[in-house]
């Protein structure tokens, strides 16, 4: 017989294995040790020969005179502002054609997978082979500029434009914009798809015009996806150096290809500076980082999924 408030059916209890926090820890942290290890020994390394602690090279007291260097080196600026320069430029760059290219690609739907195979190449070209392509293509030597003068365009190298070691950083500019666009647009596809129609469709409804629904619906829904990914951007090619040591010029110089001069420097008293100028960049880059994850993190809340 039931008593009141008693159930016919049997208790079933759960025969999946829950994973708590310490056992999510356990399985973690082998994998976590590495990239502790790694990045913070490396940070702590840095710093300590920043400070001018490197026992093997005849340094062996800390000091804050090699950071002051830096810091106070009449260079710094203009180093540090072409180099945001460079960062925010091709990222605005990349963000604005991003937008457009993943709205137009959403719209073409199941045409548009040829665009999407194109879109994939760049993704798989490292920066390099990139900037060497536009070293051989764009420099007054280069094979533009031969073209032109065989076909009469151009009366020789002189005429050509320089558009690599250039002060304005443009071949620095093309590869990063052409390689970072397909980045962007992906993260914002992911955004687009998954906001579906309705909400287009019910401001078409209302008379709002196609403009109206891109300022008042599509771009709020995918700000924080296009700030995340044009901050991860911008972090990368902050701290990037092979483009700029290949493309840019030799005064002023970007930010990372002054930290490896001063770190690849005969005279040891310029590798701590290397190292300071390269703790800079990192912390550029971390804040950044941060920021991005903050982003995302407050488009999950908002339901947008990224």
């Amino acid at each position: 017989m039931l008593h009141p408030g008693t159930s016919s059916t049997p208790a079933v209890r759960p025969t999946g294995r829950t994973t708590t926090a310490g056992t999510l820890c356990l399985l973690l942290g082998p994998a976590l040790a590495v990239v502790l290890v790694l990045f913070a020994g490396g940070l702590v390394l840095g710093m300590l020969q920043a400070g001018g602690y490197v026992p093997g090279r005849g340094l062996s007291s800390l000091t804050v005179e090699h950071v002051g260097n830096v810091l106070l080196d009449s260079e710094l600026l203009r180093s540090f502002g072409l180099t945001f320069y460079i960062s925010a430029t091709s990222t605005l760059i990349a963000c604005l054609v991003s937008v457009l290219l993943a709205m137009a690609l959403v719209r073409l739907a199941g045409r548009s997978r040829t665009i999407y195979f194109l879109l994939q190449l760049p993704l798989t070209v490292p920066h390099l082979v990139i900037a060497i392509s536009v070293l051989l293509l764009l420099s007054p030597s280069g094979l533009i500029a031969r073209l032109g003068v065989t076909v009469g365009l151009i009366d020789g190298a002189s005429s050509f434009p320089l558009l690599v070691n250039d002060p304005l950083g443009i071949g620095i500019l093309a590869v990063y914009v052409w390689k970072e666009i397909p980045f962007i647009t992906f993260m914002l596809l992911a955004v687009l798809k998954n906001m579906g129609t309705e909400l287009l469709e019910a401001g078409a409804t209302l008379k709002a015009t196609r403009r109206q629904r891109f300022f008042h619906i599509t771009l709020p829904i995918i700000a924080p996806a296009l700030g995340a990914s044009g901050l991860i951007v911008f972090a990368f090619t902050f701290g990037a150096f092979e483009v700029p040591y290949l493309l840019g010029r030799t005064h002023p110089l970007l930010l990372p290809v002054w930290a490896y001069r001063n770190y690849s420097d005969i005279d040891l008293l310029s590798r701590p500076e290397g190292i300071a100028i390269g703790l800079l960049i990192t912390v550029i880059i971390i804040v950044s980082i941060v920021l991005s994850h903050l982003l995302l993190g407050f488009a999950r809340k908002r339901g947008i999924t990224v």
